[in-house]
């Protein structure tokens, strides 16, 4: 009499397993604080009453965001010109700033569309996130496309803002969304490439410290901006 064996009777399912880096897992572990200083910045600046009114003032929010493009610029071109904790504290304070800026921007928004907007860039790029770790196709290839596009977007928004054309915001608003969309994927698969460098991982220290920085600025940008252009789709301005 055969035995029964309910090892047998369901065959084994390969599931795929994510293998991160030390590196690509400090830059989710530094994209995620910085995220949380800019929530927090945003809230904090939208509560304190004095604050929302100095982030209002046209002078010092054009001077804020002149700031955070040197940091920016700085962070991505001179990354190993600084020390470690120099380009972290940068990164912090960049993320700070962002998040005073944001507060201007989402006062204008209802609830409901901050909310819809912002669950829905989780779920865009986690997915893309993972698709950039996993999948075999070189995405490389997609890169200048990617830029292309994203220039393209960036002249439109500036020849809008003379036109002030709605269905030229929402063309610019899809365009947007995609091309971050894509860059969340591009991005991810770049930097899970540079992590596997046995070379990075050897040195370790100083030199995995400012390139999780990098990394983690990179995806940053990809999830602020996909952000925004979901709120532009989302409307619901108050």
């Amino acid at each position: 009499m055969a035995q029964y064996n309910p090892s047998a009777q369901v065959p084994a399912v390969a599931v795929p397993r994510v293998e991160l880096q030390p590196l690509m897992r400090n830059v989710y572990m530094w994209m995620t604080l910085g995220l949380l200083v800019t929530t927090g910045m945003a809230l904090v600046t939208n509560t304190i009453e004095p604050l929302r009114q100095l982030a209002m003032n046209p002078v010092v929010l054009i001077g804020t965001i002149i700031a955070q493009l040197g940091l920016v610029i700085a962070l991505s071109w001179g990354i190993r010109r600084f020390s470690a904790q120099t380009a972290t504290i940068m990164f912090m304070v960049y993320a700070g700033t962002m998040g005073f800026t944001l507060s201007i921007i989402l006062l204008a928004y209802n609830t409901g569309s901050i909310v819809a907007a912002l669950g829905t860039t989780m779920v865009l790029f986690g997915t893309m996130s993972v698709i950039g770790l996993t999948t075999n196709m070189d995405l490389s290839k997609l890169g200048t496309i990617l830029f292309a596009g994203l220039i393209a977007v960036l002249v439109g928004m500036v020849i809008n803002f003379f036109l002030q054309s709605s269905a030229l915001e929402f063309i610019i608003s899809i365009a947007g969304v995609v091309i971050f969309t894509g860059l969340t994927a591009y991005d991810t698969q770049k930097i899970k490439n540079m992590s596997m460098d046995p070379a990075i991982e050897a040195e370790g220290g100083e030199l995995m410290q400012k390139l999780s920085i990098l990394g983690a600025l990179t995806l940053y940008l990809d999830f602020i901006n996909l952000f925004l252009f979901l709120l532009r789709l989302f409307g619901g301005r108050e």
